[in-house]
């Protein structure tokens, strides 16, 4: 795929080149020709074996962003992954800091973040949600979007889950959870809502499309209705409320 000068450049589509190196090619040599591609191409792409970190990191150090894995690529007639790095000429030049973070935030890993609250009536019972798309019960709130404030990210997902305008108040827990069932690791932060009067449940307009029931329910009922790791999670932060337990848990366990 490449010749003794160095990378092979291939217009693979109009205005898009395709560059392949050899193993072990200078990351210099690679740059430039990234660049001189990109005088008569708006965008500039490389297929890597996810196995190949050396390649990979030549690419980064040569101004392409990491943008995403394609599943199932056909190469000499079988099919495999190949790790997709990108560069287009709106892209920072290569020599600025701006550059640099860009390449940084693209190969960095990502985690994933979910907010949720805990509200509370006058007898310390807890509200949950059952979901439409699980079995198991859960605290309202969800998936913090990309660039939001999770403090903001729980006001938005109770409003819009149960039409309840609730200040977020401090941060009870931060929650570590452990790949599962098909899920990558994420960090929960559990917020405080506050206590309500029981009556709070009469004002909740359910989403449809995501939640089915709701009740404000005792540690007893909690233990029956969630995932064991929801549980404990409400607990830790239910007792964090009373200024007891640690602030950190992996899977609703605090350390040591």
């Amino acid at each position: 795929m490449t010749t003794p000068a160095g990378p092979l450049v291939t217009t693979v589509a109009d205005g898009v080149a395709r560059l392949a190196w050899m193993p072990g090619e200078n990351v210099d040599v690679v740059r430039r020709a990234v660049a001189e591609a990109l005088t008569t191409h708006h965008r500039v792409e490389v297929h890597l074996d996810p196995a190949d970190e050396r390649a990979q990191r030549t690419a980064a150090f040569s101004g392409l962003q990491r943008e995403g894995v394609m599943r199932g690529v056909t190469v000499d007639g079988r099919p495999v992954d190949r790790v997709v790095y990108g560069r287009v000429v709106t892209d920072a030049p290569t020599h600025e800091p701006e550059a640099f973070r860009a390449m940084l935030n693209s190969v960095l890993p990502r985690k994933r973040a979910i907010a949720q609250m805990l509200l509370r009536d006058e007898r310390d019972r807890v509200l949950i949600c059952n979901l439409t798309y699980k079995a198991d019960w859960d605290l309202p709130g969800g998936v913090v979007e990309v660039n939001e404030s999770p403090a903001l990210a729980v006001g938005r997902e109770v409003k819009e889950e149960l039409a309840l305008s609730v200040p977020t108040g401090a941060l009870l827990l931060t929650d570590w959870l452990p790949p599962w069932s098909g899920w990558d690791d994420a960090v929960c932060l559990v917020f405080d809502g506050g206590v309500h009067p029981r009556t709070l449940v009469d004002e909740i307009v359910p989403q449809a499309r995501e939640i089915k029931g709701y009740a404000f329910s005792t540690l007893e009922e909690v233990d029956r209705r969630c995932a064991d790791f929801t549980a404990r999670r409400i607990r830790a932060a239910l007792a964090r409320t009373r200024g007891e337990g640690e602030g950190y848990a992996e899977s609703g366990r605090p350390l040591g």
